[in-house]
């Protein structure tokens, strides 16, 4: 691993640090929350677009990795097209590795914060807890979000193509961010997440994606990518 990936990883985890000093600080987890909290439930959650988007839920994700196992056994099969196999495997492990594991199997079922639905603030029956405080585990599945960890997967191609093609990276990365964003304020107004918990869905999948793409050398200058002629 070079010095650019652990000047990068520095800079995420400051930003990340920061994010959540920020929110703590301004009390922006309870506030945003309390401002569709209404009559006593989360109305606008269940209107269009916001409904919809949760039931969406993590398709785009997996179309996105079985695109990626596709090219990768596609590439197994034809030489020509070998260069597919390690952006494929590379689409599918980030899916499985950052939402999948990191995400769900390790702190969305064990950090124990709880949701804002279930915080005494808005009519429930726990305190709430900042996101460093873990709660008891498999008692808040809060922290952080799962369908916005889903949705912020979507950048994964900039990864793939940062080097050799930076305008589609930048497509990828930008229309990943803004679906992420916009889940993100789903589940919000739903009540099923706070902000730091957006938040820290989108650091942990881009903390994943670096990893992996520096250990599987994705994205490296004069490295052939999918959509290169050959």
């Amino acid at each position: 691993m070079n010095r650019r990936f652990w000047a990068e990883l520095l800079v995420l985890l400051v930003l990340l640090a920061a994010g959540t000093a920020i929110i703590a600080a301004t009390g922006a987890d309870l506030a945003l929350s309390a401002r569709w909290y209404l009559e006593g439930g989360w109305p606008v959650g269940e209107a269009f677009p916001w409904k919809l988007l949760y039931r969406i839920d993590r398709t785009p994700a997996i179309l996105l990795a079985l695109i990626g196992l596709g090219g990768a056994v596609w590439g197994l099969r034809r030489a020509t097209k070998r260069h597919w196999v390690r952006p494929g495997l590379f689409l599918v492990l980030l899916l499985a590795l950052g939402p999948g594991v990191l995400v769900n199997a390790v702190f969305k079922e064990h950090w124990g914060r709880p949701r804002p639905r279930e915080v005494q603030e808005f009519g429930g029956s726990k305190p709430f807890l900042q996101p460093w405080q873990p709660g008891i585990s498999g008692k808040g599945r809060s922290f952080p979000s799962g369908h916005s960890s889903a949705a912020f997967y979507l950048v994964a191609p900039y990864f793939v193509y940062r080097r050799s093609h930076p305008r589609r990276a930048a497509g990828w990365l930008a229309g990943g961010i803004l679906f992420g964003l916009l889940m993100s304020f789903a589940r919000i107004v739903q009540g099923g997440h706070f902000l730091s918990d957006c938040l820290w869905a989108f650091g942990m999948v881009w903390l994943t994606g670096m990893v992996l793409a520096e250990l599987m050398g994705i994205g490296r200058e004069g490295q052939r990518e999918p959509c290169q002629k050959n």
